[in-house]
């Protein structure tokens, strides 16, 4: 598979960055913190469990069809992108 056919990530149905997102180490320290264990990690699982969690849904192949959980999805996705300094934080 060349470069250029290779989707892009957002280019991908939720649930399948989802998927992405909870095999990422980074997204599971950062899942890890947010549910109260500083210096911790999550495996796969519980970032996949803590994702369901925040967008309220028992499966991530929900994402994909909920409105309301797609876009909790997003902001977390938001909030995660701004925690690695992929983007820039809001002022507040």
């Amino acid at each position: 598979m060349t470069a250029a056919a290779k989707p892009r990530f957002d280019d991908m149905p939720p649930a399948t960055q989802a998927g992405i997102l909870c095999n990422d180490p980074r997204f599971q320290t950062f899942a890890a913190v947010r549910c109260g264990y500083p210096g911790g990690q999550f495996i796969a699982s519980a970032a996949a469990e803590y994702v369901r969690l925040i967008c309220g849904v028992n499966s991530r192949r929900m994402l994909n069809i909920n409105t309301a959980a797609a876009e909790r999805f997003a902001a977390l996705l938001t909030e995660f992108d701004a925690h690695t300094g992929k983007i820039a934080r809001p002022q507040r």
